[in-house]
């Protein structure tokens, strides 16, 4: 590798990283948004989506930029992949999480909706899949994408769970319908935040043995 082309895949690791990280406060303030009913934090996720939108252009441009001007092969072209198809992941994450920041601006307005208490646990394990899934990307750590993809299924289980909870919640009271769907609908997609975090690291394991992992079943993906 040349040192013109190391410094550039540095580059866009920190770029990389730098998105991942505006990615993970904004998922971690909308669902606090949620929690809370705090219409405040609701409204930040919202306005920063545009910031997120154009972090996520520029590391696209960067990994085209790399492309033309270092025409990689082998690993360091799986990297650029790579990079590209995180970026797309962390993009779509950060629009799940304005989703549920337009939620919780709902249920401002209906307090009496309980929140159930497995929301914090699902959310706990969400985001820990989010961070896991990149730390595996830097370290090039095989064995933690695939602890991410296994994660996924205790997420399903949180999921699965809180929904009947807000459903049974919505037999027994009728007025509590309407925020119900919005709290069913927030639910909904934090479960879609985990699974493309579960993308990332099958992008991970791709960079890693160069190997398309994705709609495989789960014994091939070593879960």
């Amino acid at each position: 590798m040349s040192k013109h082309l190391a410094r550039d895949l540095d580059n866009l690791q920190r770029d990389l990283l730098a998105l991942a990280g505006l990615v993970e406060g904004s998922v971690h303030k909308a669902i606090l948004a949620l929690q809370r009913r705090d219409s405040r934090l609701a409204r930040e996720v919202i306005d920063g989506d545009g910031q997120i939108d154009s972090e996520e252009n520029h590391v696209d441009e960067e990994c085209l930029k790399i492309l033309a001007l270092h025409q990689p092969v082998a690993v360091d072209l799986r990297r650029i992949a790579s990079a590209m198809m995180i970026s797309t992941d962390l993009e779509r994450i950060a629009d799940l999480a304005e989703e549920i920041a337009e939620r919780a601006l709902h249920l401002v307005a209906h307090p009496q909706m309980v929140i159930p208490g497995r929301l914090q646990r699902m959310t706990d394990l969400t985001t820990m899949m989010v961070r896991q899934s990149l730390d595996s990307f830097v370290n090039l750590d095989g064995p933690q994408a695939k602890q991410v993809l296994r994660m996924d299924d205790e997420v399903d289980r949180y999921n699965n769970e809180i929904i009947q909870e807000v459903v049974q919640a919505m037999k027994r009271s009728p007025d509590l319908i309407e925020p119900g769907l919005s709290l069913f609908s927030a639910v909904r997609h934090l479960e879609r935040i985990a699974d493309h975090a579960t993308n990332i690291a099958e992008d991970v394991l791709y960079l890693i043995d160069g190997e398309i992992v994705r709609h495989k079943p789960v014994t091939e993906n070593g879960r």
